[in-house]
């Protein structure tokens, strides 16, 4: 049983110990460490084995320290189980056996058998030394390795029986020839390592049996203690010498490398010094002479060159004499002088005075128009009209111009038209998710990281004053606690004020007059009045579908093949064929998702092409299912209305138009009007008009008004997932009520749009090319369209009405002779 920790008395001897011979005369437990001999050894001595050393041996643990036969160790002991041990040890014999402990040694903590490696090294104590920190330093001299066979006792000491094994040689020759090699290793790592003592190489050059060699090599080379036990651990010496020389070889390698990478270090740093001196007498020297510029006076004098260069404004010019002079007096390592520099280098980097000269032969700016874009005559006209008044009147200030139309028909890319015929530069910056306001007219000085804002930053870019200036996606802007963007812009957008805008950061007056805007939007509702206001929209509808074959043909195919590595014109696609690619593939108002049908054509072609099988490929309607998988669109483009309460509506989004079918249907109920499809508040509200507006005039439109008290209504329109607001399905939706309860089928391929009051009267509706564009992707024939539009539907190209028949309404009335052209009930 384990004694208690703070009990002192002395054990019994271990059991089936030998007798412990006396010491020499002069040499007793208490004078040991004055020992002559071992006073006047060396530190790192080899020495010769002494007797041998018992079978049972108090065993001091150590969780860092692993001691080698024939090698003097020095260990600290601070735990209270190896201070014991070692008392108790040198006052029974002259013998302990060194142990490495698997994990690191907790004080009072129980040693188990588990807790302890099976191989150690039997040693005599050769000093005792109690340290002023309550340690205890003790210098062994290893003797023997053993193997642990059982622990006898835990406490108050830890005595364990061992057994002692002999050590081999596998093979002696080749072990001589292990040693020469490590010997070798040993002095490389003795030059290369600077911190290990000259005594190390003194020892080293002493040993002379491979044994020793492995020992010593292990014990004052290898530096992780669980690889000194392993060393330890293996009895044969070739085994051991063989891993000696891996592990120091490895050592070695490091070594070397840690010494490349500090050379490279102390170059790098031993040149920039000498660049320090240098520059620090060519200071001196120029002092002497009275030729002396420091790097605040040379840095001044490029800030004012480069002042004096931009041509600055009157007021800008005296701002920056101002802040040159608070520059002065600051040294430059100053974080306000930093501020300074920074803001004077943003005045003198704007394009205060340079400007592009203006393309003046109008001839020339067409034809760039005419070859860049298809189409769009009314954009290009208004572009010509610019540029003959800038012709006659050079100071004219620019308008400010807003394409709005969906997505993919060429806002952007039509900007870049306007910039190259015109001669300028262009600037794009995208105004999609911007919330804060200083990220139009920049941030005040004062803030770490100051900058000015979009607007500036592209003029700077551009290096003009003068250029294509295109605000993308105005409509995408946004508002929160920062400010609001578009608020920042009215001052930039407005012509009789945007001479002398103010950004935050430079707080100096700028012309942006010069500028010519351009921005771009796919829904005006969500721009603010304010903003729109000082806008000259400009719409861009949606394309017919011979226009998007001719662009496909002149610009978007020739590009495809490019972008893909394919000779030119050695993919052809046949009109037929790209007829049934936009009906198939492509349903939108622009022409974005048709060339990505094409470019997948193009990827096919150049894959078939990198094979080696290279022809001149001609596409016709019937490989279309082959190169690009079964259209998405496969329904009949033809919306039905083959039955009662069906009607097809036009429909603007900022997509473009949609053929959009009403469906109504009642049942027994109790007089609810349900409507459903993801309506906004504007066509809930036509809805209801439009069921008041029929029961009204139940008998003119030729029905009985049912009794809705014992009826429900329910009014639906498809593509539920897609919100859908306004009033132009006024007239739908009532034409749908009506054919429902007349249970008459309307005209077949007739769709409609209009807004409808109280009275019958059929307002005038906006979007109406888009409108009739999408009629005719949707198959119709006849278009019912307020009388009021008429004008527009007028302006039309022939290619946008071919095909469709117009009918122009004042009242429902008439919308109701068109639709049901028989009285009679079917």
């Amino acid at each position: 049983m384990a004694r208690d920790a703070t009990e002192t008395p002395e054990p019994p001897a271990p059991p089936d110990a030998p007798d412990v011979p006396d010491a020499p005369d002069g040499e007793g437990p208490t004078d040991r460490a004055e020992s002559d001999d071992d006073a006047g050894e060396p530190k790192l001595a080899i020495v010769e084995a002494g007797d041998a050393p018992p079978q049972n041996l108090f065993l001091i643990p150590h969780d860092n320290v692993v001691v080698f036969p024939d090698l003097v160790a020095p260990i600290s002991l601070s735990a209270t189980l190896a201070k014991k041990t070692i008392e108790q040890a040198e006052s029974q014999t002259t013998f302990v056996g060194c142990i490495l402990a698997k994990e690191s040694l907790e004080d009072d903590a129980d040693l188990e058998r588990d807790d302890l490696h099976d191989v150690g090294c039997a040693a005599r104590i050769v000093r005792t030394l109690r340290m002023p920190d309550d340690s205890v330093s003790v210098v062994v001299r290893g003797m023997k390795r053993f193997r642990i066979e059982k622990l006898l006792r835990k406490r108050p000491v830890l005595i364990a029986k061992v057994a002692y094994d002999d050590e081999g040689d596998s093979a002696p020759k080749e072990s001589e020839a292990m040693m020469r090699v490590l010997r070798g290793i040993i002095r490389k790592l003795l030059s290369t390592d600077a911190s290990i003592p000259d005594e190390f190489k003194v020892a080293a050059a002493n040993v002379e049996t491979p044994k020793a060699m492995a020992d010593f090599a292990a014990s004052y080379f290898v530096r992780e203690a669980e690889e000194r036990q392993r060393l330890l651990a293996t009895f044969d010496v070739h085994r051991r010498l063989e891993h000696l020389i891996t592990i120091l070889t490895r050592e070695v390698e490091l070594l070397e490398l840690g010494q490349r990478i500090q050379d490279r270090i102390r170059k790098r740093l031993e040149e920039q010094q000498r660049d320090f001196f240098l520059r620090e007498q060519l200071k001196e020297i120029r002092k002497e002479l009275g030729e002396a510029k420091d790097e605040k006076a040379v840095a001044l004098e490029r800030l004012e060159e480069r002042l004096a260069e931009a041509d600055l404004p009157e007021e800008a010019r005296e701002r920056a004499h101002d802040e040159l002079e608070r520059l002065s007096l600051l040294p430059l390592e100053s974080p306000e002088a930093a501020v300074i520099r920074n803001y004077l280098d943003w005045i003198a980097s704007l394009p205060w005075a340079l400007s592009t000269t203006d393309r003046s032969d109008l001839d020339a700016a067409e034809k760039i128009l005419r070859d860049s874009h298809f189409g769009l005559d009314e954009v290009k006209e208004r572009i010509l009209e610019f540029l003959a008044v800038r012709k006659l009147k050079p100071d004219h200030r620019g308008p400010i111009l807003c394409f709005a139309g969906p997505p993919g028909v060429g806002k952007t890319s039509l900007g870049r038209a306007i910039a190259e015929s015109l001669g300028r530069k262009f600037v794009r910056i995208s105004l999609g998710g911007i919330r804060d306001e200083a990220e139009i007219r920049g941030h005040r000085r004062t803030y770490v990281g100051a900058l000015p804002g979009r607007i500036l930053q592209g003029l700077k870019t551009a290096g003009s004053n003068n250029p294509v200036f295109m605000l993308d996606e105005l409509d995408k802007l946004g508002a929160d606690f920062r400010g609001d963007p578009s608020a920042a812009l009215l001052e930039a957008l407005d012509p009789e004020q945007n001479d002398r805008f103010s950004d935050h950061f430079l707080e100096l007056p700028f012309d942006l007059s010069r500028v010519l805007f351009v921005a771009t939007a796919n829904n005006l509702s969500t721009v603010p009045p304010a903003l729109l206001d000082r806008l000259e929209v400009i719409e861009i509808p949606g394309y017919t579908t011979n226009e998007k074959i001719g662009i496909a043909n002149r610009y978007l195919l020739p590009r495809q093949v490019e972008r893909h590595g394919l000779k030119p014109r050695s993919v052809t696609i046949t009109r037929p064929a790209m007829r049934e690619l936009l009906h198939g593939w492509t349903r939108e108002a622009g022409v974005r998702r048709l060339e990505q049908q094409l470019a997948r054509i193009c990827r096919k072609i150049a894959t078939k092409t990198a094979r080696g099988r290279a022809r001149k490929e001609k596409i016709g309607p019937e490989r279309l299912e082959r190169l690009l998988g079964a259209p998405p669109f496969l329904e009949s483009r033809i919306v039905r209305t083959d039955r009662p309460g069906v009607v097809v509506g036009l429909s603007w989004t900022p997509v473009g138009g949609e053929a959009l079918s009403v469906e109504a249907t009642m049942t027994p109920g109790h007089g609810q009007l349900t409507i459903t499809g993801m309506l906004g508040d504007v066509m809930l509200e036509s809805a209801r008009i439009a069921l008041s507006h029929v029961r009204a005039n139940a008998s003119a439109y030729g029905f009985e008004a049912p009794d809705l008290k014992k009826h429900d209504l329910h009014v639906h329109v498809p593509a539920g997932a897609v919100p859908k607001d306004g009033p132009s399905a006024g007239i739908t939706i009532a034409t749908a009520l009506v054919s429902l309860f007349r249970e008459s089928r309307i005209r077949a391929r007739l769709a409609m749009t209009g807004e409808l009051t109280l009275t019958g009267r059929v307002l005038p509706v906006g979007g109406l090319r888009n409108k009739v564009l999408a009629a005719r992707r949707a198959g119709m024939k006849q278009v019912v369209v307020p009388a009021a539009n008429r004008s527009e539907i007028d302006e039309l190209t022939d290619e946008a009405r071919k095909g469709l028949v117009f009918h122009f309404v004042e009242d429902f009335e008439q919308v109701v002779e068109l639709a049901f052209p028989h009285r009679s009930r079917s």
